[in-house]
């Protein structure tokens, strides 16, 4: 049984408290900290929106939220009962003067509390919000402000955006989250490659062939059409997700867990990645856009009748990329992405392909001469297993088969595993701002993304068609596979 240590008193002010994310995620993920015993008795969770709604009404919305977000088995209902008590509602405009010297009187009756604001709003409320929260006296030593993604759809709105709350947070105030920095699997990574020698000894360009990443999902656009028309692939989870994850498998050994020696090692491979020219965009790029199709054996529309009309969008809903890492470390080692909506299955995950042996002493009958793989699982079954050539069992000579060593960490350590987000929000109460992005990182993440954005603009194409349900366009295909090499797709 993992040991639970409690975090600082706090009062969590969340603006966007009406949205989905806070619905879905946020309130679901506090109340399973307050179960475990993690948040302190004497702690808030602030509701703030422009809805005009009584304390007691947000402690309705939020039951009803937990009854439907948390598994049944998982609903305590003292101690649900308990939790909804440490919520409070105050009705405050972001963007004008309305609700402010309201919020600012229910925070004046417990100062020294830690204070994290949660933006669970639209981008474009960020500035406004935090000058508000400057404006009426509600920054100090212990406050934080944290961003949810994206931050800006190109480098000069991250920038603007970046300025805005810097002009009244300090840097180390300011948490930008991406929820799959705070997945356990992710996490292990820093484990698996710094903790254990026989790993770390083995990650370089002698011994690996190339790096697949792959972020599949099975639904479509849902009730984000708007917001992804004018996004895409790219921007949705390239830009941030993937990239931060190419990181943190690319990256050097840190001095230390210091969140600034984590996030100096990250910047150094984001500046090393090749940038993608006009030139090459054809070859190591692939744009796609699910069509009509069938997935978990259901008819689904097609992207564009998702939209809510037939408009002839250019939006990608897929990508596949090959990416180059400049460094002594990797260089020859390419970095397969790829990420879409209408997948066959949801599956987030790494695979590290390494080099078949450069001579076998075994009969080339005796088996098909795989060479070993590392996959690491960020979801659905998070875990790592690594495929070894062993002896078939039983006699009639030396026939060899791959077999995995595979950890579940679910299976293997008997407990269940926070979610991400309450991993994130416990370590923004702390302070610890290892798994969050720092401005340099968004920043250098969105000039490489941007000039990628720019190599698509001047080869104008519209995305390639794929069948939802399927792995993509063939185009992707081609694109591991004229490199000798293929996609991993063990369908489960």
């Amino acid at each position: 049984m993992a040991t639970i240590i409690p975090v600082a008193s706090f009062d969590c002010v969340v603006f966007g408290a009406t949205g989905d994310l806070t619905t879905r995620k946020l309130l679901p993920a506090l109340y399973y900290r307050f179960k475990d015993g993690q948040i302190p008795g004497t702690s808030r969770i602030i509701g703030a929106s422009r809805s005009e709604m009584s304390a007691e009404a947000f402690r309705e919305r939020a039951r009803d939220a937990i009854k439907r977000f948390v598994p049944a088995g998982d609903v305590a209902e003292d101690k649900l009962a308990a939790f909804l008590d440490h919520l409070d509602y105050v009705a405050v405009d972001g963007a004008g003067d309305d609700g402010w010297e309201d919020l600012a009187a229910k925070l004046a009756e417990r100062p020294d509390q830690v204070r994290p604001y949660y933006l669970a709003t639209s981008p474009d409320l960020y500035g406004s919000i935090c000058q508000n929260l400057s404006n009426h006296g509600l920054i100090g030593e212990k406050s934080r402000v944290v961003l949810e993604k994206p931050i800006g759809k190109d480098l000069k709105s991250a920038r603007a955006i970046n300025d805005a709350v810097g002009k009244v947070f300090p840097e180390e105030q300011i948490f930008r989250i991406d929820h799959y920095l705070g997945k356990e699997t992710v996490q292990n990574l820093l484990a698996l490659r710094f903790a254990n020698t026989i790993f770390e000894r083995l990650w370089t360009a002698d011994v690996i062939d190339h790096v697949q990443i792959t972020v599949g999902e099975t639904v479509g656009v849902e009730g984000r059409a708007g917001y992804y028309d004018t996004s895409g692939a790219l921007r949705d989870m390239v830009q941030n997700h993937m990239l931060q994850l190419l990181c943190l498998m690319a990256m050097e050994s840190p001095l230390s867990l210091d969140a600034n020696s984590v996030r100096d090692e990250k910047l150094k491979v984001l500046r090393a990645l090749k940038p993608i020219t006009p030139h090459d965009v054809q070859s190591v790029t692939v744009r796609g856009q699910y069509a009509a199709g069938a997935v978990a054996g259901q008819p689904v529309a097609g992207y564009r009748a998702d939209l809510g009309n037939e408009a002839d969008s250019r939006t990608e809903t897929f990508v596949a990329l090959k990416l180059e890492v400049q460094s002594w470390r990797w260089a020859g080692v390419p970095f397969y992405l790829r990420t879409g909506k209408r997948l066959p299955q949801k599956l987030s995950e790494i695979v590290v392909q390494f080099r078949a042996s450069p001579f076998s002493i075994f009969p080339a009958e005796s088996f098909g001469r795989e060479p070993n793989r590392l996959v690491i699982r960020l979801q659905p079954e998070e875990g790592i297993k690594l495929e070894v050539m062993t002896k078939d069992p039983g006699p009639g000579g030396m026939r060899l088969r791959p077999t995995n060593l595979d950890i579940s960490f679910e299976e293997t350590f008997k407990q269940r595993y926070p979610d991400a987000y309450e991993r994130l929000l416990m370590d923004v109460v702390r302070g610890n701002a290892t798994l969050f992005m720092r401005r340099d990182e968004v920043e250098v993440a969105w000039a490489w993304a941007d000039s990628l954005l720019k190599a698509w603009a001047d080869r104008p194409e519209p995305p390639r068609p794929y069948a939802a349900g399927s792995w993509g366009p063939t185009a992707a295909i081609a694109l591991i596979e004229r490199d000798g090499r293929t996609w991993h797709e063990e369908i489960r």
